[in-house]
């Protein structure tokens, strides 16, 4: 098995030269640093974890929560997207992600315990509710933490400007002739649920539009069936809406099956925008038109600002807001 004396002998520096590249020391020339990875990839060097532990006093590990209301986990598909982001880029600095159960040795513990029993660096935290005790928890404590899709002052956050979002779909809506449009809304508890909707207030006042209180429709936690059922009230409306912005791609997805089932047609008959911009937007039919999050950047941001934290071995609280873009697809057109 090679050594990192190996590594010192083969490049001719010292051993301490080669122990600060390899645990990503700051003060040692770029020149340097690149003899020798290009000897520790040649090689073909793994370093033994329990000794960078030691030399470090850290465990290159980073614990990750997520706190979803539709019970569908880690397949969800902002979760998804932004956590491959996140792994992208810690991954480059030499950190494993570690998903934990609430269970030790059979016995229900909290995040908190775990992460302290697993001694872990830091917690990525993706949470939209305000009212999960265990993620409380979490913030208040020293462990260095980043939170992805909520508003606290006590953690780093990085979350979209949804009120950026909610302008940029009224304002689309309002540009084909539309002055009849409702809103689908994610459940109250949530952050970015309660972000769109003030953000579409603030909008539809900027165009001085009304919003009957029955334009508002509360669309439970950003679900196909919420959306269905949240589309079906306002389909029942004597003077419905003629346009829909949906807080989220699931809910215009249930708004617009839904629509479908009364025989009318998107975007003829009403014209429906989304939220988020997964994947499967651009596949039904027709393709949705919606807000894009960049799930990227926000995975990126994330991590930066955790290894901020960590590195600085203090308390360090920064927001990060990330830019939004309208995708015009085919379920929005003129006002019929």
């Amino acid at each position: 098995m090679v050594t990192i004396y190996d590594i010192a002998k083969k490049t001719g520096f010292s051993v301490t030269t080669v122990s600060k590249v390899l645990n990503n020391y700051s003060d040692v020339s770029e020149k340097t640093k690149k003899a020798i990875k290009a000897a520790v990839e040649e090689m073909d060097y793994l370093p033994n974890s329990h000794a960078r532990t030691l030399t470090t006093k850290k465990s290159w590990t980073i614990g990750v929560v997520f706190i979803e209301s539709l019970g569908i986990g880690v397949k969800h598909p902002f979760f998804n997207a932004v956590i491959e982001s996140f792994r992208q880029e810690v991954e480059i600095e030499g950190y494993d992600l570690l998903f934990v159960s609430r269970n030790i040795s059979n016995q229900k513990k909290s995040y908190l315990d775990h992460f302290r029993y697993r001694g872990v660096d830091g917690v990525v935290i993706v949470c939209s509710t305000y009212d999960d005790e265990q993620v409380k928890e979490l913030i208040e404590d020293p462990i260095p933490t980043v939170v992805i899709d909520m508003s606290s002052d006590q953690s780093s956050v990085v979350y979209s400007d949804n009120y950026e979002g909610s302008r940029l779909a009224v304002d689309h809506l309002h540009s084909l002739g539309h002055t009849r449009i409702a809103h689908i809304a994610g459940h109250e508890s949530t952050f970015a649920g309660e972000q769109r909707k003030k953000g579409f207030y603030q909008a539809m006042k900027a165009f001085n539009l009304d919003v009957p209180d029955e334009y508002v429709v509360n669309g439970d936690y950003f679900s196909i069936e919420g959306g269905a059922k949240a589309m079906k009230s306002l389909l029942e409306l004597e003077e419905r809406p003629t346009a829909v912005y949906a807080a989220g791609d699931s809910l215009a997805m249930g708004a617009m099956n839904a629509i479908h089932e009364q025989g009318l047609r998107v975007p003829e008959d009403l014209s429906v925008v989304g939220y988020d911009d997964i994947e499967l937007a651009q596949y039904i039919h027709p393709a949705l038109t919606t807000i894009r999050q960049q799930t990227d950047l926000i995975g990126q941001e994330s991590a930066k600002l955790l290894l901020k934290q960590i590195d600085c071995k203090e308390s360090y609280i920064a927001c990060t807001q990330v830019p939004v873009e309208l995708i015009i697809r085919k379920s929005t057109g003129p006002v019929a």
